[in-house]
């Protein structure tokens, strides 16, 4: 399939499941899911680099717009997608340098470590900005802390029932 109907489909459906489905989610107050920073993180690497903050912004700013928000989700998606490639660079060392990296892969402490970090950076971001006082930075990061643990475990389960099955 073409790379830019499967990026189109894919962003869609993350879309909806935000929407429809993790948005709905807050479990103890602090508990909120945001799967859809694995739309920037399975954008292919040798892809448009362009076109993922465009369509990151997109993402971000359509939630925000039914979550009503205010733009945090669009700040967040979009210095995630921006921070990316050194992310990638970080985690992967010289492998992204030769664009051959696939995270929906099997799992590897690179690709862990890819996940936790972008997850946590975006995250940080996102609950900074929604508070923006810098007395409530020990709510942000556990709030960051929480909400990082649970959505990397909502990545991973959806990460599985994505791939590919080799047999």
């Amino acid at each position: 399939m073409n790379n830019n109907i499967l990026n189109s489909i894919r962003f869609l459906v993350f879309l909806a499941l935000q929407l429809l489905i993790f948005n709905n989610i807050n479990l103890f107050g602090y508990l909120n899911p945001y799967p859809y920073v694995l739309f920037i993180l399975l954008y292919p690497v040798n892809s448009n680099k362009s076109l993922l903050l465009l369509s990151s912004f997109t993402l971000g700013i359509l939630i925000d717009m039914f979550a009503n928000s205010g733009g945090v989700h669009a700040t967040a998606a979009l210095l995630l997608a921006y921070i990316r490639p050194s992310l990638f660079k970080f985690a992967f060392g010289l492998s992204y340098e030769y664009q051959t990296v696939k995270i929906a892969d099997k799992i590897t402490p690179e690709r862990i470590t890819l996940l936790l970090l972008a997850i946590f950076i975006h995250h940080f971001i996102l609950f900074f900005f929604e508070f923006f006082r810098i007395d409530l930075i020990l709510t942000v990061l556990f709030r960051t802390l929480l909400s990082t643990l649970f959505t990397f475990t909502i990545s991973l389960l959806i990460i599985y029932l994505i791939k590919p099955n080799k047999r």
